[in-house]
C-alpha cells in the first residue's frame, strides 16, 4: 500500500516503472562514477514528474545531484531507489543536499549487506546445487538455478522499492521528520565519510622503495613514513585530487586521471615508486 498525503505524487505505477529501469543499474557502470549513470536513469520519470513545473535551475540541481558517484549491490538497491524517491518527493529545495548525503550514505551499508548474504552466501549455494546437477549431465541445473535466482532476487528487489518510499514517506511527513531528516543527512555524510577514507586506504597504494644505510643501520623511508603517519602519501594524493577537481568542477578529470599514470610511471622507472 503506497501512502498518500497531500504532497504524494508517486503512483504504484510510478515505483514499478522504478522497478524496471533499476534493472539496468549496472549497464553504464564506470570507473568514474560506477554506477551513477543507471541509478540516473532508474529514477528520471520521478524527477520529471517531480520537477516538470519547476524552474529550470532545480531541473538542473536535481540532475546534477543524481548524477555523483553511486556504487552499491545491485540486489539491494530497491530499499535506497524508494527512500530517495520519497526524500525527492517531500523534501523542501532548500533541504535537497540531504537526498544525496542520504542516497551516498546507505549505499556503504547496503552493500556490504548485499556482498555478505546475497553474493556471497545465497548465489553461491543456488549456483552449488545447480551446478552439482549440471556435472552429472542434467539439464535442469542452469534452470533451476535460473528459477531459484529469480524467487529470490526478483521479489526482494520489486518489495524493497515499495518498502523503502512507504517508510521514507512515513518517516518524512512524521511528527518529527524533520528532526529525523537532519539525523539521516548527518548520518550519511558521517557514514560516507567513513567510506571515502577506507577506499583511500584499500585503493591508493603509493610505496616508495628508497633506503639508506647510516652505519649498520639500514633506514627505509617507506617503514619510516608509516611509523610517523601510515598511508600519508594516498591521503596526500586524494587530497591532491579532491582539490584540483573542485577547482575546475571536475572538467579536468581526465587529464588528471592521465597525469597521474604519467608521474606514476616514470616515477617508477626512476626508482622513486615501486
Amino acid at each position: 500500500m503506497i501512502i498518500e498525503n497531500e504532497q504524494s505524487k508517486m503512483t504504484k505505477q510510478d515505483l514499478t516503472k522504478a522497478f524496471f529501469r533499476s534493472q539496468l543499474l549496472m549497464a553504464t557502470s564506470n570507473f568514474e562514477r560506477m554506477q551513477a549513470l543507471g541509478a540516473y536513469y532508474s529514477i528520471v520519470p520521478t524527477l520529471k514528474k517531480i520537477y516538470g513545473d519547476k524552474p529550470k535551475e532545480e531541473r538542473v540541481a536535481a540532475i546534477k545531484r543524481h548524477l555523483e558517484f553511486f556504487n552499491t549491490n545491485p540486489y539491494v538497491y530497491g530499499p535506497i531507489l524508494g527512500i530517495t524517491m520519497a526524500m525527492e518527493e517531500q523534501t523542501p529545495e532548500d533541504q535537497k543536499e540531504s537526498v544525496f548525503a542520504v542516497k551516498t550514505g546507505l549505499m556503504g551499508p547496503f552493500a556490504g549487506l548485499g556482498d555478505s548474504l546475497l553474493a556471497m552466501t545465497v548465489v553461491p549455494i543456488y549456483m552449488s546445487i545447480a551446478s552439482g546437477l549440471a556435472i552429472e549431465g542434467n539439464p535442469i541445473g542452469p534452470i533451476l538455478f535460473f528459477i531459484l535466482f529469480s524467487l529470490t532476487i526478483w521479489p526482494l528487489k520489486y518489495k524493497g522499492i515499495f518498502m523503502g518510499y512507504e517508510k521514507g514517506s512515513a518517516l518524512l511527513t512524521g511528527e518529527n521528520g524533520n528532526k529525523m531528516l537532519k539525523w539521516l543527512a548527518t548520518m550519511g555524510n558521517v557514514v560516507g565519510m567513513m567510506v571515502v577514507g577506507s577506499l583511500i586506504v584499500s585503493t591508493v597504494k603509493i610505496n616508495i622503495p628508497i633506503e639508506y644505510t647510516v652505519g649498520e643501520s639500514t633506514i627505509k623511508i617507506q617503514e619510516m613514513l608509516d611509523g610517523i603517519m601510515p598511508n600519508f602519501f594516498p591521503l596526500l594524493i586524494t587530497l591532491l585530487v579532491y582539490y584540483l577537481l573542485k577547482k575546475r568542477n571536475a572538467k579536468n578529470a581526465v587529464a588528471i586521471i592521465v597525469s597521474i599514470m604519467v608521474i606514476g610511471i616514470f616515477l617508477s622507472i626512476i626508482g622513486i615508486l615501486a
